[in-house]
């Protein structure tokens, strides 16, 4: 087990489609603007700001160099959410910690058009096989403000454990605000992981 960059993790989704999180590329710039100005009011809420300053929008070549460079230095997996050929959103694993704690946060947006399909599961549920059972960390944590639902249904169906509420936690969309944290550890996961097998199973077992 070991960290490589870059790298694709790939799955197939109960219809069928093609799931893949994969770095973001040269060609993807269009798709990648056009995504985040469509998406920019849905995502304000949720996304982290930096106190007293206006969080500045990374001109496309500087932030694929800021995310290649971070990821290539261990500290995060920057990967776009692509279904069919299609962007649809980013899923990373930031802050990654290694030495005694060995650990990472998951943060993730979609589009708003492709809600509501279980791509953010699936997509959680990839990052969290890959760095548990192929990098090899030992811990993955997601902090998710109260007032989010669409994100904590997608912990929810993971069955991903809440271990309390974290005041202040992080400056977003111009405030300090409170998240509630939830971590799933290695130890956790069943032969598999949760994608696709172990997934496909725990769904079920909660239709039932």
């Amino acid at each position: 087990m070991s960290w490589r960059w870059p790298v694709s993790v790939r799955h197939q989704l109960p219809d069928g489609r093609a799931l893949v999180l994969r770095p973001l590329e040269r060609a993807d710039r269009a798709a990648w603007e056009s995504l985040r100005r469509r998406n920019e009011a849905w995502l304000r809420p949720w996304e982290s700001t930096a106190p007293g300053e206006r969080t500045p929008n990374l001109p496309f070549p500087r932030l694929r160099r800021v995310l290649d460079r971070g990821a290539r230095d261990g500290l995060v997996l920057p990967f776009v959410i692509d279904v069919d050929g299609e962007i649809v959103g980013q899923i990373q694993l930031f802050d990654v910690l290694w030495g005694a704690r060995q650990a990472g946060w998951a943060g993730y947006w979609l589009d708003r058009q492709a809600t509501g399909r279980g791509v953010a599961t699936w997509a959680l549920a990839a990052l969290v096989d890959h760095a548990l059972l192929e990098v090899g960390l030992h811990r993955v944590e997601v902090a998710i403000r109260p007032q989010n639902s669409a994100s904590l249904a997608v912990v929810t169906r993971l069955r991903i454990p809440e271990e309390g509420r974290q005041r202040g936690l992080m400056h977003v969309d111009g405030g300090w605000a409170d998240h509630r944290l939830f971590a799933v550890v290695a130890e956790d996961l069943r032969p598999g992981g949760y994608a696709p097998g172990g997934l496909v199973a725990l769904l079920h077992r909660r239709a039932g």
